[in-house]
């Protein structure tokens, strides 16, 4: 059973279960492969990661935190990252050491970067030199159609939260609409002035627009000549 050893909130738990699937098939189709391990990153902050085996998962996170290993040195190169014998290959030696005492001899890294978005898949070994051709086989099928996956979820939530946007836009142009036709009768003002009036104690107070327009609306603007009337001057000379 992968285990994720990333956030698990509710936004990465569709990314986590696509990385999860993707660790585990990679693992069923690979001859000698002993595990595997997924990361993703958009160029920020480290996404969900998951592995096949707990005892794998400080592989993965101690490239990680130091920088160092067939993780990083594949997102960098854009490119597959061979470890053929970690028994005679001195690079990263804190990887080396962690993957020899967990019994690993062998491991490969493959990159795959869609829209901003880069994935890599690592897959173990417990023989040496036993993972040589899995760039060309079909782990690298695998994440590649994983990837395009991660890449959809994450522009299907992006949708989502615009036409969530939308919605509240238009739940509270009604009050809006109110608010503006308040200003216009106090400032003796246009709708586009008034539009830009309430912009800008909106952005002024740090509070949403529909928030201020209903304040406006509920006091009926009773009061609030003298600011409207100064914040009008304001933004013609701002």
């Amino acid at each position: 059973m992968p285990m994720p050893i990333g956030p698990e909130g509710s936004e990465s738990t569709l990314p986590q279960r696509r990385l999860s699937e993707l660790a585990e098939q990679a693992v069923r189709c690979t001859a000698a492969c002993c595990g595997a391990g997924t990361t993703v990153t958009d160029g920020g902050d480290e996404l969900p990661t998951a592995v096949t085996h707990p005892d794998l998962a400080g592989l993965v996170s101690v490239q990680l935190r130091s920088g160092e290993g067939p993780i990083p040195a594949a997102q960098e190169r854009g490119a597959p990252v061979d470890a053929g014998d970690l028994l005679r290959d001195e690079r990263w030696p804190e990887y080396r050491a962690l993957a020899l005492a967990s019994g690993v001899r062998a491991s490969v890294t493959l990159p795959f970067r869609r829209s901003g978005l880069t994935l890599t898949l690592s897959l173990f070994s417990f023989r040496p030199r036993s993972l040589d051709d899995v760039s060309c086989g079909p782990a690298q099928a695998l994440g590649a159609l994983a990837t395009t996956g991660l890449v959809r979820d994450r522009h299907y939530r992006a949708a989502l939260t615009e036409l969530d946007h939308l919605g509240e836009a238009l739940r509270t142009r009604p009050v809006v609409d109110q608010a503006r036709g308040i200003i216009m009768h106090v400032l003796s003002c246009d709708a586009d002035q008034a539009f830009a009036l309430l912009r800008r104690i909106s952005q002024t107070t740090n509070r949403k627009l529909s928030e201020v327009s209903a304040a406006l609306v509920d006091s009926r603007g009773r009061g609030l000549e003298r600011e409207l009337t100064s914040l009008a001057r304001e933004a013609r000379t701002g």
